[in-house]
């Protein structure tokens, strides 16, 4: 199996890297259309800021690229925000593959800090990225933005509101949290993904 990580300039590649080869699956690291076409699987992680890597996104003709992407791909925290249609980080408009906005959290009470950092729950899952799953699985989250939930929510969490913790639309899966450094739970999502 060919799996293909989407080399941009706001991407947690080197984690998603190693997370795949605990698993003992062979990655390639590329921006080549070509490459990214022949994969079986596709994943789009994310660490940065939406604005500037929309904007690398478009000038490099990535943005194009990814929504006519026809294999399974698997967009990772900020990935999965770009792959939504506006986010409030920098009124940024995005890939709009999935039709969601994406919203700042807003402190409700002095508790409340943002980021929303650490461990956090998932449930009401309802998605083959998440077969065998328990009730309330525990996962790990570092996010300021958030996609609330919508048609295309297949898993939730629950942090000052209810939001999407997971998105699925045809081909196109998205997590808000980080697989790659949730643990055994976290391998299991790779695993299913790769399972598709």
């Amino acid at each position: 199996m060919k799996v293909a990580i989407l080399k941009y300039n706001a991407g947690n590649v080197r984690s998603v890297d190693c997370a795949l080869k605990r698993l003992g699956v062979e990655t390639l690291i590329t921006a080549d259309e070509a490459l990214l076409r022949s994969a079986d699987k596709v994943i789009f992680p994310g660490v940065g800021e939406a604005g500037t890597t929309m904007e690398y996104l478009r000038t490099s003709g990535l943005d194009k690229l990814i929504k006519s992407l026809r294999q399974p791909v698997l967009g990772i925290c900020l990935g999965m925000q770009l792959m939504c249609r506006y986010s409030e980080e920098g009124e940024t408009d995005c890939l709009d593959i999935f039709g969601a906005d994406v919203r700042r959290f807003i402190p409700q009470k002095h508790e409340d800090k943002v980021p929303h950092m650490g461990w956090n729950t998932i449930r009401n899952v309802n998605c083959r990225l998440f077969d065998k799953f328990g009730y309330e699985e525990y996962v790990y989250f570092v996010h300021s933005f958030y996609v609330p939930v919508c048609e295309f929510t297949v898993a939730e969490t629950g942090y000052i509101h209810p939001f999407s913790a997971a998105l699925h639309k045809d081909n196109f899966y998205a997590v808000q949290f980080h697989p790659e450094k949730s643990g055994e739970v976290g391998e299991r999502i790779l695993k299913n993904f790769l399972a598709l």
